[in-house]
Parts: structure tokens; sequence; C-alpha cells
């Protein structure tokens, strides 16, 4: 068989099971664990030292895979480190990022040296080999997960003094980290070498990293470049991709030039990693395809981190990993002891809040990525100890997986930094609606959901003797924008709330009500300004804008005159309302095995916040919101067929 062919086969073969390891983490994140665990486990069930799925010899020829994927994961990292969003915490991001850096990697040194001779692979070693290992983990256990803290942060919509420091220092330090590693490796190769160190040994170190500088600064050019062009967002991947794989190669060959010709007497090294994560911290900053980068990062992501952790997995040997793994667990608490005395000391220099010093280490416990890919090389480097090596850090990283998540989300919750959406109240069998603002157009409407049977109200943000007497619709007087005042609405039995007030005053009512009163509709009035159409979108408000409003209802016009005039209830035998069903016995029932009234239309089903277009062998569920176009008459039989038993 060539080798071609074999490489086909191998990377055949493993595609198929890293698709099934993509279903299998998805069943881990069912039952609250991180998907990087499922990933892992798929992985190691499919390798040779249980399944048997991917045998050894194969996985040689998907090296390429890993330096795929941690070129990708480089430039995701740089891409995190957005120096105008970090500005405004810079003094306490830089203290809590010397403080992690500097404590968690001298304590970490340390206890791996102090460790060793219960570490089977370090029991044999000299001093300075056994220092080599320990400035190796230690810089492993500095790195972080920025992916993961921002999947924390997203899904609590949190935001606040102290979730900028937690994502600022998570990325600088992952940034930071990658030049800790470059040097440490260098170290770490001349001392396990035997060679003495030099000054000509610093010498060429510094000219490797400020070579890899250069490099990551040429690559930022070229991504800053042929983003500038409208090419299909496809075959952008494929060349960023390529791009990142063609890095690694360019080091391996410039190292093994370097040593083949003799030109420097030494292998020249330049970091990958570091070059990677340098071009897209350049892009990020310096360019104005930011948005696009960014965008195309997070939806490629996924699908490395499959393949990259799968393969993880694939390569672990098992019997290496239940001999390590009570050294995994001390290896999780003295990274965790050296991270909570790293948190007060950074915190204390910073100046921060007592309650943020008590939490700093909370949010950096989380590991993925980056600390595997530097495994990853490092087994590479060092094959006399490296398997083992890695499957330490393997161990220790799916630890900080199960348990970095939760700690961050408790230190979240403890600083009032959250602003998750709050449970939606139960249809009470009457429609309400609460308008904020009272101007001409808010009466109007007031008046014309009354007529139509809604209970309504209107919060004034104004004083009882600066507006005249409404005698018909009621009025409660607002004197500011807070959960005491909107109390005073008795907003809990609202199913709808609409805002006519401005953007700003808009956005403030939205997410207090967003977050204290789960309402099911917030209608906002928008000017159209794009910064706060993007926040209402955020809160799940529906955004009306008066200027394209007009314009889209003429268009309706035009187009379908009759559909239009109905919706809108301009006539008068006809309307369009929603019903939610909540009479358990019509639930899976089709429409088409439904009697309703013969000029009834259902036009559509919203289920779960996800609208569908019905077909006559659409099945209701008790909840669904449907909305129908007929008689009145004909509308009231419906509500009494589909309302409670």
């Amino acid at each position: 068989m060539d080798f071609n062919k074999e490489i086909i086969i191998a990377l055949g073969g493993f595609l198929i099971i890293a698709l099934s390891a993509n279903h299998i983490s998805k069943f881990f994140a069912k039952i609250k664990f991180p998907l990087i665990t499922g990933l892992l486990l798929a992985g190691i069930l499919a390798g040779s030292d249980v399944l048997e799925l991917i045998p050894r010899e194969n996985t040689k020829y998907l090296n390429f895979l890993n330096e795929i994927s941690l070129a990708f994961i480089a430039f995701a990292a740089g891409s995190e480190l957005y120096l105008k969003e970090i500005r405004g915490q810079f003094k306490s991001i830089l203290w809590n990022t010397l403080g992690q850096l500097v404590i968690t990697f001298g304590l970490g040194v340390l206890g791996v040296f102090l460790a060793s001779e219960y570490i089977p692979f370090m029991v044999e070693m000299t001093f300075a080999e056994k220092m080599s290992v320990g400035i190796l983990m230690a810089t492993i256990f500095v790195a972080r997960s920025p992916s993961s803290a921002i999947a924390v942060i997203n899904e609590l919509r949190a935001k606040g003094p102290f979730t900028k420091t937690s994502i600022g220092v998570t990325v600088v330090k992952d940034v930071l980290v990658i030049i800790l590693f470059a040097v440490c490796f260098a170290l770490a190769k001349t001392f396990l070498s035997g060679e003495p160190f030099s000054l000509l040994s610093l010498i060429y170190l510094l000219v490797e990293l400020v070579v890899s500088f250069a490099l990551g600064r040429l690559i930022g050019i070229i991504i800053k470049w042929f983003f500038k062009f409208k090419i299909n967002k496809y075959l952008k991947v494929t060349i960023l991709i390529s791009l990142g794989y063609a890095v690694y190669l360019f080091a391996d060959w410039l190292g093994d030039f370097t040593v083949q010709e003799h030109i420097l007497g030494h292998k020249f090294y330049i970091e990958p990693l570091l070059i990677c994560i340098l071009g897209s911290y350049y892009v990020t900053n310096y360019s104005t395809s930011r948005p696009e980068f960014i965008e195309i990062l997070h939806e490629t992501g996924p699908v490395i981190y499959v393949i990259f952790f799968t393969l993880t997995g694939a390569t672990l040997q098992v019997d290496v990993l239940f001999q390590v793994f009570g050294i995994a667990v001390l290896f999780f608490f003295i990274r965790l002891l050296s991270m909570v005395i790293a948190g007060y000391v950074g915190g204390t220099l910073a100046g921060d809040p007592w309650k943020f010093r008590h939490l700093n280490w909370m949010p950096y416990v989380t590991q993925a990525g980056v600390g595997l890919g530097l495994a990853t090389l490092i087994k590479q480097a060092f094959p006399e100890f490296g398997v083992q090596f890695e499957t330490i850090i393997v161990g220790v990283i799916v630890i900080n997986q199960v348990v970095g998540p939760p700690l961050f989300k408790f230190a979240l919750h403890k600083v009032n930094e959250t602003h998750e959406k709050h449970e939606t109240p139960a249809f009470d069998g009457h429609n309400d609606a609460i308008i904020f603002g009272f101007e001409p157009m808010s009466l109007a409407l007031a008046r014309q959901l009354k007529n139509n049977g809604w209970g309504v109200k209107i919060a004034a943000m104004r004083k009882a003797d600066e507006i005249g007497s409404v005698d018909d619709i009621d009025i409660v007087f607002m004197d500011s924008i807070s959960l005491s005042c909107l109390s005073k609405l008795d907003p809990k039995s609202a199913d709808t709330m609409v805002l006519m007030l401005s953007d700003r005053e808009n956005y403030q009512w939205c997410e207090l009500i967003y977050e204290q009163i789960g309402t099911k509709e917030i209608v906002v009035r928008a000017s159209g300004d794009r910064y706060y159409a993007k926040k209402f979108k955020a809160l799940e408000a529906l955004v009306v804008d008066p200027n394209s409003a007009m314009v889209n209802l003429m268009d309706h016009f035009v187009r379908s005159p009759n559909a239009t005039s109905i919706l809108l209830g301009m006539e008068t035998d006809q309307d369009a309302v929603d019903v939610e069903i909540m009479d358990a016995t019509i639930q899976g029932l089709a429409l088409r095995d439904l009697r309703l009234p013969s000029d009834i239309l259902i036009l559509s089903i919203s289920r779960n916040d996800q609208l569908m277009i019905t077909h006559g062998y659409t099945r209701l569920r008790v909840g669904d919101i449907v909305t129908i176009l007929g008689s009145q008459e004909s509308i009231d039989k419906v509500e009494l067929m589909f309302g409670p038993t």
C-alpha cells in the first residue's frame, strides 16, 4: 500500500469517528458537562487502547490535523485580544495578569519539582532535567481557555468590571503564556540535551523570538490583505487554515535546514503558535475586517475543536492515564492553590474591591485548546517522556473543564454582574398590555387595544400635573426607571410591554423587564440607531422602526392589499389574533383533524420561540401560540376551543 493511500484511509476513518464524537459530545452538554469531555472520551474509546477503531500506527499520518488545529486555536486566542474593549480595566487586568502569570508559574514549578519523586518518568532525572519538566508543566498551568470564558459570559449575559477584568486577563495571559512557553521550551531543550547554558544560547533565544514576532506581523498583513477581497466565505476559511498550516511547515523546514546545512550549529526554532496569535492580534486591532474575521473563526471553531480533541483522545494511552491520574489530581490542587494566592495578590496590587479579591481566581480554572496544544508539542519534541507528560496534562485539563465553568458562574452571580432572562409568567387567561410613554400615539394604541378586549395601562414618565385628564385609560406616573417603579404596574400580569420612549430609556426599561419580569413580548419603537438595535435584539425584543415601517406598510399594500388590510384591522368583519393552546385534549392533534369554522385560516404557530409555517399535518402542542385569521365570531369559537378545559 503506497503512502498517499495510507493517509487517505487513516483520514477517512478518523473523520467518521470525529462525526460520531461530535454527537457524543452533545449528549454530554445535555447533562451539563463540557463538550471537550465528550470529545476526549469518544477519542479514547476509538483509540488503540480500547476499541482500536483508530490504530496507533494510523495516528502518525494524522499529525497534520494537529498542526492545522493548533494554528486555528492560536488564531482564535489572538482574536480575543481587542485592546479597545479592555482599556477601561487596564490596571486591574495588568496586575491580575502578572499575579496569575508569576505566582501560578512559580508555585507550579515548585510543586512539580517537589512531586517529582511520585512521577514515574521523573524519578531518575537529574536536578536540571526535573526543573526543565517543571517549567514546561508550570507554563501549561498558566494557560486558560478564552472560548470557555466567553461561553459562560454569553450564557449569563454578564457585564461589569469583574467580567471585563476576567476576560481581559484570560486573553492577555494566553498570549503571554505562548511567549513564556517559547522561552521555557528553548531552555528545556538545552538542559535536557545536556548542553551547558551559555550567553550564545540566550542570544539565539532572543533572535528566535524577534523573528517570530516579525513573522507574526507578516502573517497579520497577509490575512488583512486577502480579507479585503469579496470572495466566498468558505474559500477564506480554506486560505486561513492553509496559511496557519504553512506556518508550521515553514517552522519545521527552517529548523531542519539550519541543522542540516550547519549554518548556525544550532536548530533555529520559531514558535508557530506565537506567530499565529500575533497575526490574529494584528488583524483584530488594526484591520477593518475584524467583524468578518471573528465571525469566520466562531463559525469554523466547532469543527476544528471536534477534530483536535477527538484526535488528542485517540492518541492517549489509557494505561498511562490510570497510572498518573492521582498525579493529575495533585497537580490540579497545586494549580488551584497557586491561582487563589495569585488572585489575592493581583487584586490587592490592582486595588480591586475585597469581594473581587475573594473570587479573583475562579474565572481562570477552566483550560482547553491552548493547554492541550502545548502538551501536544512537548509530546512530539520529547518522545522519551512526552506521552506521560501529555497524559498528566489531559487529566488536569479534564478536571479543570468540569470544575471551572460552575466556579466562574458562581463568581459572576456573587458580584451581581449576570443579566439572565427572568422566567416568563404563565398566561392568566386575559390579555394585558403596559405602554411606556404618554403621547398621542401611545394613547391611540391603548384605546385600540382596549376596544379589542385587552387590559391596558400607560406608564407615563411625567408628573400628574403635566398631562391632561384621561378617563378611559389607566395612567400610572413614574418618577424613575427602577424595579420599585415597575412594581407599581403589576407587571407580571402583563403579556406585552410596549416601549415608546427614547432609545436610551427604552433600553433601560427593556433590560429591567427582561431580567426581572420575563414578559412574553416586548415591543420597542426605536429610532433606527444600530447601536441600540443590536442591544434590543439581544434582549429578544420586537423592534419597530418608524422610518422603515411606513415604507414596508406601503409595500405590502401595493403587493397584497387584501391581506394587509385584514392584518391591520381595517376590515370590520375580519381580524388576526394570537391564541395560546391550553386545552390538554388538543395535544398531538393535527390541524386537519380539528373542526374549525370554515372562515378560519391558521397562519402560523410559534413554539419555543420558533415560528412554524403550518400545513394540514402539523400537530399541535399545549403552549403553542397559534396565529389565526377570520371573523370575530369564529375567532371567539376557536379561542373557546383552544382555551382551558
